[in-house]
């Protein structure tokens, strides 16, 4: 389009409709000292309320516009005067605009503290940072004509998104007053059912329900709750992980939007790796509850090959041990300086919350973990799991060996190599050729091993050799998180939305974090029986506790190993073999086991073992690193001085809590409190941040000095005269 130098190149556009908007006229650039830039139109000055009055009727965009600035010349005050002189300036706003009373919004400086004179079309709560405004001017030479500038066309804010009308995805009606109060609890179980696919009936059900616990019955519930729902399902398919074309685009503005969940950001760019750290109020929240003291397991590089970013979570577990979700990474960087960097923004964040935060335990499940942050910023021991290389290991011998008893025999192999470490005169390199030879014929699961574990095989092993393992338990529910995260983010995924990070951030923020809020919220209040059974059952840990004892048989087999049959109930009488018992490599011929995972048959027989004492028969790799870290304290010398005093005391304040724990853990909270002696204390005093308050009393002494305490009221009845 040629832009013009002067508006007496614009020709005059007369209407004759009623009424007539921007898409009506013929826009003409202009540039000027003053307008540099805009689009103008030339109009007759008595058509400009006809014009106000059709771009206020805008289908997409229906709104009103005010008078944001005013100005005003007297004819002949100007003896020099340009063509583009005002004779009356007026600039026009979306009442929607400028300034932003939504979440994360801002408001202009200049009225923060000003009473608002203009009457607007819209209440100030509903202003939503609208950037549409044009300008009036009547000119000085020629009164009957007006110039008007259109400095910016489209209703949006400053992010580029559509804030109002029937196009804006976070609108809810304007009747938003007449709704009955929806708390956030009631308001997240919603959602939450909402993004899990549950039928609208189900869901208006169960949001009356919650609605009533806090307001009480209401005649007009019904109706507000299904426009209530109704709205939120239109929000919900409104809503798009594209917020832009660009994907760091989209994702900047995500962040922009949601502060409140974002812990750490940082842009990729040529110097910088692209870092961005989630975690929501109530996953803050579920930190402090069950994070405090307690162990935090990483769950680390998910979706290395498929994701644009890998993505690393962090776990806390709950009462029932149980894996949550507190916080998210997405990024490809393992430096320790970015480590430090978000983990450092994490901890800030905790500890503004709760001060007194720290955290009991970490589990880390990749040897390539930056372990200097965090022993430098949280303070406390760090654990290994070694469910990745088990699943791994077992995933591929099934899949690349076809004989039953070879893969047994080829798995428990691999586990004497991974307990040799703690043996000084081991040889695992030389331990695994041996192997190769022994199974020579297995060419596929050969040439695997020795491409892909072969180069990195030392440092896995070194990793073991050199800190504590995690439990059966533990690594359980970080395997039984892998694949709940595994099934949410692959499904009904397209091949082009892997390799988009706000995909990512949109399936994690909405669907997979309500997934964890509502089996939470199910298993402590007991709304939803099904998800409640779902969740407390979805660990082969809590699966394995149901299975009897006696349902357990051990047998005897000349050629390879022992083993052990379980009855198994859904296969009506029908049995489990399990293998190489004792250890995490055992192997099972359950189609669970089978893919790699972890299964019931296997945990029972270790946990069964584990009752018997009966060493023959192995033990677990936590169990050995347990007993290496005692042998290790016990060899330490200790010559008769002070320093072996503080040294028994410490070990035995730590065998008293071990103690303590094994008893919670083997007989239940409840049997242990119903034990214990019943004592009554005296009340004690508030307390504010640990320190002792002062206590003001209402009495005093006869020697204590007035005005100590609070005043006490006058009961004197006042004369009529002093009122």
């Amino acid at each position: 389009m040629e832009i013009k130098t002067s508006i007496s190149e614009i020709p005059l556009q007369t209407l004759l409709a009623d009424e007539f908007s921007a898409a009506d006229l013929t826009w003409t650039k202009i540039s000027t000292s003053e307008h540099h830039v805009d689009d103008v139109a030339l109009i007759p000055y008595a058509r400009v309320e006809a014009f106000i009055t059709g771009e206020s009727n805008n289908a997409e965009h229906p709104t009103r516009f005010h008078i944001e600035r005013n100005r005003k010349r007297e004819r002949g005050s100007l003896k020099e005067y340009k063509n583009d002189d005002y004779l009356l300036y007026r600039m026009y706003w979306c009442s929607f605009g400028p300034e932003n009373y939504t979440e994360g919004g801002e408001m202009l400086p200049s009225r923060k503290y000003r009473l608002n004179t203009r009457k607007r079309a819209a209440r100030p709560q509903s202003m939503r940072g609208c950037t549409c405004h044009f300008s009036v001017k009547r000119l000085y030479s020629r009164p009957l004509v007006a110039l008007i500038i259109y400095h910016e066309r489209k209703h949006v804010n400053k992010l580029g998104l559509s804030c109002h009308g029937p196009l804006d995805r976070d609108a809810i009606g304007p009747k938003a007053k007449k709704v009955p109060y929806v708390c956030s609890e009631v308001q997240q179980q919603t959602l939450s059912l909402m993004y899990l696919g549950l039928p609208e009936e189900n869901v208006l059900q169960a949001h009356i329900e919650g609605v009533q616990r806090y307001s009480g019955p209401n005649r007009s519930l019904d109706s507000a709750s299904s426009q209530y729902i109704q709205k939120m399902g239109m929000i919900i398919k409104r809503s798009t992980h594209e917020l832009d074309l660009n994907d760091q685009a989209s994702v900047r503005i995500w962040v922009e939007k949601n502060k409140k969940s974002v812990f750490y950001y940082q842009d990729a760019s040529e110097s910088d790796p692209f870092i961005l750290g989630i975690q929501t109020e109530w996953q803050l929240q579920q930190t402090v509850r069950f994070g405090h003291g307690s162990l935090v397991a990483a769950h680390s590089s998910f979706g290395i090959s498929k994701l644009k970013y890998p993505l690393t979570t962090l776990l806390v577990y709950d009462s029932t041990n149980h894996a949550l979700p507190i916080a998210w990474i997405i990024t490809r960087s393992i430096s320790k300086t970015d480590v430090f960097k978000y983990m450092k923004a994490l901890v800030e964040r905790v500890r503004n919350f709760d001060p007194s935060w720290t955290a009991g335990g970490w589990i880390v499940d990749d040897p390539t973990s930056q372990l200097d942050p965090i022993r430098e910023l949280f303070s406390c021991p760090i654990l290994f799991s070694t469910w990745r290389i088990r699943r791994s290991w077992l995933k591929n011998v099934v899949k690349r060996c076809r004989n039953g008893e070879i893969q047994c025999e080829i798995f428990r192999r691999l586990g004497e190599i991974v307990r040799g470490v703690w043996r000084q005169e081991s040889d695992p390199m030389g331990d695994l050729e041996v192997l190769f030879q022994d199974f020579v014929d297995q060419v596929d699961f050969v040439e695997y091993f020795k491409s892909f574990w072969v180069p990195k095989l030392e440092m896995w092993l070194e990793a073991i050799r050199t800190l504590p393992l995690s439990s059966l338990e533990s690594n359980g529910a970080i395997e039984e998180y892998h694949l709940n995260l595994k099934q949410k983010a692959y499904e009904d995924s397209h091949l082009d939305s892997l390799q988009r990070v706000d995909w990512l951030v949109h399936r994690l923020t909405t669907e997979i974090h309500s997934t964890y809020w509502l089996s939470l919220h199910s298993f402590e209040s007991g709304s939803f029986p099904d998800v409640k059974e779902r969740f407390t059952n979805s660990t082969s840990w809590y699966r394995a506790l149901k299975i009897p004892d006696q349902n357990v048989v051990f047998c005897e087999e000349g050629r390879f190993c022992n083993f052990a049959k379980v009855l198994s109930v859904k296969s009506n009488g029908g049995f489990r073999t399990v293998r190489n018992l004792g250890s995490e490599f055992s192997c099972c011929d359950c189609d669970w086991a089978l893919k790699g995972n972890l299964c019931k048959h296997v945990l029972k027989v270790n946990n069964v073992i584990l009752e018997r004492k009966n060493g023959i028969l192995g033990t677990s790799l936590s169990c050995e690193s347990f007993k290496q870290v005692i042998y290790e304290l016990s060899e330490k010398p200790f010559d008769d001085s002070t320093c072996l005093d503080e040294s028994l005391a410490w070990v035995l304040q730590v065998q008293e809590r071990v103690l303590r724990l094994n008893e919670v853990n083997f007989k239940g909270v409840e049997k242990v409190v119903s034990g214990l002696e019943m004592k009554w204390g005296s009340k004690k005093e508030r307390t504010f941040v640990g320190n002792k308050a002062v206590v003001l009393t209402s009495f005093r002494s006869r020697g204590q000095k007035r005005g100590l305490g609070f005043k006490r009221s006058s009961r004197k009845r006042k004369r009529v005269s002093r009122l």
